[in-house]
């Protein structure tokens, strides 16, 4: 059965889930803490929606293949078709915003960095992506106000704010769009802020996002 993204008043969308569309190192921090470079483009990359799992549930992801690393993320809920979209449009065409974590094994993705090698397998595996509901919109907000937080066992590890992404979401929206038309159910990641690092096992999560979304969960032993 396949993932049907859900609001907060416990509305469901009216289409299942697509494709999970990801930027990478959208905060310059972050791209600073794992010593990478500051784009001067979105580096786009895709979750499959088998990846998709339910942020509210306990994480399980696959331990036994090295470490695990958390990053959580602003999400987006696409609710019209969009290719070659202007900013306007892009912006007019998200129905929901949420929280999602996009997990990585960092070891594995490490490992085919230095090959040179597609690192999917470390982004795209099933449970890569847990998902919040979405809190409804009417009206485009003010994304440079959003801004959300992930503490683990009590301690804040990661705080974002849309005013520090280096490509707002307007841009990275119409943008997504030029390369892949995105449909409704498709869910964007906007990208993580700094203060990645290893997920512990047994830990608990709480996310948090402007306008009222609060989402407390736990990790597996």
């Amino acid at each position: 059965m396949r993932f049907v993204p859900q609001f907060t008043d416990g509305q469901e969308f009216p289409h299942a889930l697509g494709k999970v569309i990801c930027v990478g190192r959208n905060y310059a921090d972050h791209a600073k803490e794992l010593d990478n470079p500051v784009p001067s483009e979105p580096l786009l990359f895709i979750k499959p929606a088998t990846s998709v799992v339910d942020l509210t549930k306990p994480l399980d992801p696959p331990f036994s293949r090295g470490d695990v690393h958390y990053e959580v993320e602003l999400a987006l809920l696409v609710g019209e078709r969009l290719t070659h979209a202007t900013q306007d449009e892009a912006e007019r065409a998200i129905a929901g915003i949420g929280l999602a974590m996009d997990l990585t094994l960092r070891d594995v993705q490490t490992k085919l960095k230095e090959k040179g090698h597609p690192w999917e397998i470390a982004k795209a595996f099933d449970g890569a992506c847990p998902l919040s509901p979405f809190l409804p919109l009417s009206r485009v907000p003010n994304w440079n106000a959003l801004a959300f937080t992930l503490e683990i066992d009590g301690e804040e590890r990661q705080h974002g704010e849309g005013a520090d992404m280096i490509f707002a979401i307007p841009t990275l929206v119409a943008e997504m769009s030029r390369h892949f038309t995105l449909e409704p159910g498709d869910v964007i990641l906007t990208g993580t802020p700094a203060g990645v690092g290893e997920l512990p096992r047994g830990a608990s999560l709480r996310l948090t996002l402007t306008g009222g979304l609060e989402i407390v969960t736990s990790v597996v032993e």
